[in-house]
């Protein structure tokens, strides 16, 4: 490395920015930061030196104050979510990533730096990726003094180098020393990742101990691996041995434990997750067996579930593993996996913003100034935030209130994204103080945060963990096998500080836990959950589950040991899965008038009404939250229009089979043939009464006429008539009686029906008899059509049937009559029809008639001489 101070020295004096890559121990992380301290360009600033991890960015502060010869918090210092030791003379702050982002969104210009230096920037985290942008577009904007310099053991230079504006980059081969690779594979297993594996590298362990000198790092893929790996050393361990953990969720005193020297006689034995693979030099380590595993957080922006993934570790990872064995000696790397299977290994970590949660970037994006789309692009990325992340970050950050429809940050939001919380606790925290539930809220989200197993107090009867936030919440606030220190509890005090939370929290939670899950559910509103009524039964013989229905649509599950299982409603924290079913692992209960209070401007009410086969109208209202049914009853009195909608869709979609069921009479079905006549002679404006037209729109016609009809058997031919009319102007109903009128005035004078609609066109049936004198058939549609005469018996009986009436009487009559008249004798049949009195009497009564009209006729007349005669006398 010292060859190449002069030149980083030079480079950074110009200003702008710079890309070092080094391997590890070359002594970047500690070396670099103390060169600049004497550069004039500085001003009295400080230098700002990013660390992804909090263990590595103390070990580090503590190395270079001690290089310094002073204690941390005077020259250099260090800063993170849990803890400061700075002060008024620091030049040099260690911090990690989340500060600088809130460094920037205080004052985007960093008045107090005049360097930033990302460290370990292959890591590729979510947060230095955003600090990164921020600072370019500050830099490009507020501060071109600003000096950028990315660091790293393994990293594309010329790729960042180009980010950074084609930025020089500088690299060295560093100082360490070698390291013998074995490779020790677990053969014949078809899976690499379950217990047999940590049995194989418990071996290995001591195989190597009971071989080698020196201390020992494993590394693994996460804290339960770590815990049983330690079960199967923990009686087996040489003498001179200690046991040490090492992962994320440990306290700041255990994890500096775990990276101090080794006792005098003895050695350690470290068992790590990828923590510890960077910036960090546990002194006396010569010895490294690697599992070849890393676990990170997926999100699936499917179903907005993350869920941890353990795969194979990159290639340059594995790199960064087996260089801890070559920090101060010689040593030795065991991989637990074969040669060939490092074809399959990735290159380089995945950057982490392509696979995490987004809504927490989104958030800081968006307080920023460039939360929309357009913004989000805008900035300088190595690799672009995935847009199906974006949307789905959108969506949450909509949902909880901190943003608007436009993007922007809304008020709330900008006080969710000042804490140091992800977007759903930060909500969850501010709503718990605003509805005096601050001491809870602080609690809730220091259990969630951690998510760390619970001890046996905590557990089922049946071992395993509840799902119950309660249960946990109890565990945390009565202290029981917690240390008084252990992070959960100082973070939930920490939170509390920053709340301006006064109570005795752990107390005050514990009297307050009714609250519990509407603080859960205002966090993840789109989770929260609805049993349904039947167990599923365990696969293979295993355990019942409880079904439940998550307000997103997604189906979830709880063993109905689960004391949570009964519940009608939970407010759920956290899922694991694939697939469309989820396993509930942290949850809390949540009652029906809970809910409604939290969400009732966002339940749907819906009076749904359908029609049963018999035509009967079935109303129901169902009321909704997502796709959680929270009622569905009958509506008693539903709806008029809504009941005449649903009886014309039925209708409708019945087809002409329901059509017929409508109260159809001969009345009805005349008129709607006499219509139907003219159309097809007129065309428009006479409408069309085709059934298919009927089904086409029944809403249009008849809907008004079912306005109180609960049934379709409620429509009576009346209504339906009135209807049917109704689609008749003024004008066309004057029309129809004119042109298709329903009857006809023969001769003898009755009125007699015409039928319509039939073959053959319309028709008029009379006897013979009725029609002497008529000398042509009857017309209508202003002459266009000729009746269709029945010419019928004086029993009723048809006798001939014709259109053409004169060429009847001419060329046909004759042959009735001559048959007719000796059948009906008392009838007449008279030679000349057209001059014969038309009647339907029979002779007598015809002669009768005659009779009497003339005799009336002779008193009328007699009448009338009466006065005359009297005038004579």
């Amino acid at each position: 490395m010292d060859e190449l101070r002069p030149e980083l020295l030079r480079l950074l004096e110009s200003g702008g920015s710079l890309v070092l890559s080094a391997p590890p121990g070359a002594g970047k992380s500690s070396r670099v930061p103390l060169w600049l301290l004497g550069a004039p360009w500085l001003a009295g600033r400080k230098i700002l030196l990013l660390e992804p991890r909090r263990v590595a960015a103390r070990a580090l502060g503590r190395y270079m104050a001690r290089l310094l010869g002073e204690e941390p918090g005077h020259t250099v210092g260090w800063r993170m979510r849990e803890e400061s030791v700075i002060g008024p003379d620091t030049r040099i702050e260690v911090i990690t990533e989340g500060v600088l982002t809130r460094l920037l969104q205080a004052d985007p210009e960093l008045p107090e730096a005049a360097c930033v230096i990302f460290d370990e920037f292959h890591e590729r985290s979510l947060q230095a990726d955003l600090g990164l942008a921020l600072c370019l577009e500050s830099r490009a904007a507020l501060r071109p003094d600003l000096r950028l310099l990315v660091m790293s053991a393994t990293l594309d230079v010329q790729a960042v180098a180009r980010l950074l504006g084609n930025c020089p980059g500088l690299s060295c081969a560093g100082r360490s020393f070698p390291v013998e690779t074995r490779r020790l594979p677990l053969r014949g297993m078809g899976t690499p990742f379950g217990p047999e594996l940590w049995r194989h590298t418990a071996a290995v362990i001591l195989q190597l101990l009971r071989e080698e000198p020196g201390s020992l790092l494993a590394f693994l893929p996460g804290a339960g691996e770590i815990r049983q790996v330690a079960a199967l050393l923990e009686s087996r361990l040489p003498p001179d041995a200690r046991l040490c953990p090492l992962y994320g969720n440990l306290s700041a005193r255990e994890q500096d434990a775990a990276i101090a020297p080794a006792r005098h006689g003895t050695r350690k034995v470290v068992l790590a997750t990828a923590i510890a693979e960077t910036s960090l030099t546990i002194e006396g380590v010569r010895l490294v067996v690697d599992a070849g595993l890393a676990r990170s957080a997926h999100f699936d922006p499917s179903c907005g579930l993350s869920r941890l993934v353990t795969d194979r570790v990159s290639l340059a990872g594995a790199a960064q593993r087996a260089g801890r064995a070559g920090r101060t000696e010689p040593g030795i790397c065991c991989r637990l996996w074969a040669k060939e299977e490092e074809n399959g290994m990735r290159p380089q970590i995945r950057p982490e913003i392509l696979d995490a949660d987004l809504s927490g970037l989104l958030l800081q994006l968006a307080v920023w100034g460039t939360g929309g789309p357009d913004g989000v692009s805008s900035l300088a990325w190595l690799d672009q935030p995935p847009a199906a992340g974006l949307a789905v970050a959108r969506q949450t950050l909509c949902d909880l209130g901190a943003l608007d429809d436009q993007g922007r940050a809304t008020a709330l939001g900008r006080n969710m994204a000042a804490l140091p919380a992800s977007p759903r606790l930060a909500r969850l925290l501010l709503h718990g103080k605003e509805r005096g539930h601050g001491a809870l809220a602080c609690c809730l989200a220091a259990l969630l945060e951690e998510r760390g197993p619970l001890p046996r107090a905590g557990r089922e009867g049946n071992g395993e963990t509840s799902s119950d936030l309660a249960c946990r919440l109890d565990w945390l606030c009565r202290g029981r096998d917690v240390p008084e220190k252990t992070r959960p509890r100082r973070w939930a005090r920490r939170l509390a500080g920053l709340l301006n939370v006064r109570q005795k929290i752990f107390e005050t939670a514990l009297a307050d836990q009714d609250a519990l899950g509407p603080l859960l559910a205002l966090a993840w509103p789109e989770w929260l959950a609805q049993r349904l009524p039947a167990p599923q039964p365990g696969q293979a013989g295993g355990q019942a589950m409880a079904s439940f229905l998550l307000r997103s649509g997604r189906a979830a599950q709880l063993p109905v040991s689960d004391a949570l299982a009964r519940c009608e409603f939970l407010a759920v924290a956290a899922v694991s899965g694939d697939g469309s079913r989820g396993r509930i692992r942290l949850a809390a209960q949540l009652n029906r008038q809970q809910l409604e209070e939290l969400f009732g401007s966002q339940i749907s009410t819906e009076d749904s009404v359908s029609v049963s086969d018999d035509g009967a109208v079935l109303a129901r209202r169902r009321q909704t939250l997502g796709s959680l049914l929270l009622r569905d009853e009958p509506l008693p009195r539903p709806d008029a229009g809504t009941c005449a909608e649903a009886l014309c869709e039925f209708i409708h979609q019945g087809g002409p089979q329901i059509l017929a069921r409508l109260p159809w009479n001969d009345e009805i079905r005349q008129w709607r043939a006499r219509v139907s006549l003219l159309r097809e002679l007129n065309g428009d404006p006479w409408p069309d009464l085709s059934d298919a037209a009927l089904l086409g729109h029944p809403e249009t016609w008849l809907a008004p006429y079912l306005i109180d009809c609960t049934a379709l058997r409620r429509l009576t031919s009346g209504r339906l008539l009135e209807a049917l009319r109704a689609q008749l102007p003024y004008a066309l109903a004057r029309r129809l009686e004119q042109e298709a009128p329903d009857s006809w005035q023969v001769p003898s004078g009755a009125m007699r029906p015409i039928v319509y609609g039939e073959e053959g066109g319309p028709w008029l049936a009379a006897k013979l008899q009725e029609l002497f004198g008529c000398e042509e058939s009857p017309r209508i549609a202003r002459g266009r059509i000729a009746l269709t005469l029945r010419l019928n018996s004086p029993a009723g009986r048809p006798l001939q049937v014709t259109r053409d009436l004169a060429h009847f009487w001419r060329n046909g009559y004759q042959a009735v009559r001559a048959e007719m008249r000796g059948r009906y004798p008392k009838h007449p049949w008279p030679e000349d029809p057209l001059t014969a009195p038309a009647t339907a009497l029979t002779k007598k009564k015809l002669a009768a008639e005659n009779k009497a009209s003339r005799q009336g006729t002779a008193l009328t007349g007699g009448a009338a001489h009466g006065p005359q005669a009297g005038n004579d006398a």
